[in-house]
């Protein structure tokens, strides 16, 4: 396997890992706030639609990137209501979160099928996008992939180094606690709700304005889920996060690279892959529930009212 080979499998490994990695910050903050949202597939797609509709319609990429990430709080914001305000069990209100959304970006797509768009083309730094092997995959990207490598360093650092990330999983850890000391329970995990909506309507306007520069239905291939499942096989802890998202997304494209090198195996069975590499993570996982609970936010999931 010659170099230039290995350059364009690291590049294509970020690119579509992408995606996948800001979903997955998301959602980490989200759960270390003590809330399962399982709607990230529906607001991936809604983010997805409404960002090429701006875009195309405006000529604004950038103004579709906003909407988009506008669309993607707008949903958290009503799974916020339903969960937290009404208190609603969390994996169903996400469960319908996800349908609802599918549906809403397929009626409001429908008319933008397949048309074309000029979307983020891909910005080579002079001098470091020649390194070799991980020049082009660091210092050749478009906008957004390095907006995202922007994202995870602030939420390594707020997560990790500032009282922010501390309140977040002090309301995680125990939220009684949290709001016998007067931290505002349910006002932060709303704030996370929202950032992890944030994050994905920004990934599906990745999709749309950068990955694949088009909308097509449920284009985003089951994205949110496999985001759902890094987040445990990260174990919550968010570098292992990024590590996750560049593995999945080399499991993704692992058909392109044997079909560039000439082995014969069904390039379907192989596209497979990441679906199967999540399964089997999460029967790994499972064999040590006790493991898994060390680490999981204690309140991930169950129910809060203030006063409770």
């Amino acid at each position: 396997m010659d170099i230039d080979l290995l350059t364009n499998i690291f590049y294509a490994m970020v690119r579509t890992g992408t995606p996948l990695l800001l979903v997955a910050l998301g959602e980490l903050v989200c759960e270390k706030s003590g809330v399962l949202n399982l709607g990230q597939e529906g607001m991936m797609l809604f983010g997805a639609v409404i960002g090429f509709i701006v875009a195309f319609s405006t000529g604004s990429l950038w103004l579709g990137v906003l909407l988009a990430i506008a669309a993607g709080m707008l949903l958290s914001l009503l799974f916020a209501i339903v969960a937290l305000g009404f208190n609603a069990n969390q994996v169903a209100t996400g469960l319908a979160l996800t349908i609802f959304g599918v549906g809403l970006s397929t009626f409001a797509g429908a008319a933008w099928v397949g048309k074309p768009l000029t979307g983020f083309e891909p910005i080579a730094l002079p001098y470091l996008s020649d390194i070799p092997l991980i020049g082009r995959m660091l210092f050749a990207q478009d906008l957004l992939v390095y907006l995202s490598f922007a994202l995870f360093a602030l939420v390594a650092w707020v997560m990790l180094k500032t009282r922010i990330g501390l309140i977040i999983q002090a309301v995680g850890e125990n939220p009684d606690a949290a709001s016998a000391m007067g931290l505002p329970v349910l006002r932060v995990r709303t704030l996370a709700v929202m950032f992890g909506g944030a994050m994905a309507g920004l990934a599906g306007s990745y999709l749309s304005l950068a990955y694949t520069p088009m909308w097509a239905e449920n284009m985003t291939a089951g994205r949110g889920w496999i985001a759902l499942a890094l987040v445990v096989f990260a174990s919550w802890r968010v570098f292992r996060v990024l590590l996750g998202a560049y593995l999945f997304g080399l499991a993704s494209i692992v058909h392109l690279v044997a079909q560039g090198i000439g082995i014969s195996v069904s390039s379907n069975l192989l596209a497979m892959l990441p679906y199967v590499a999540t399964i089997v993570v999460l029967v790994l996982l499972s064999r040590d529930a006790i493991k898994t609970r060390l680490f999981a936010p204690v309140s991930l999931g169950k129910p809060w009212q203030s006063g409770h």
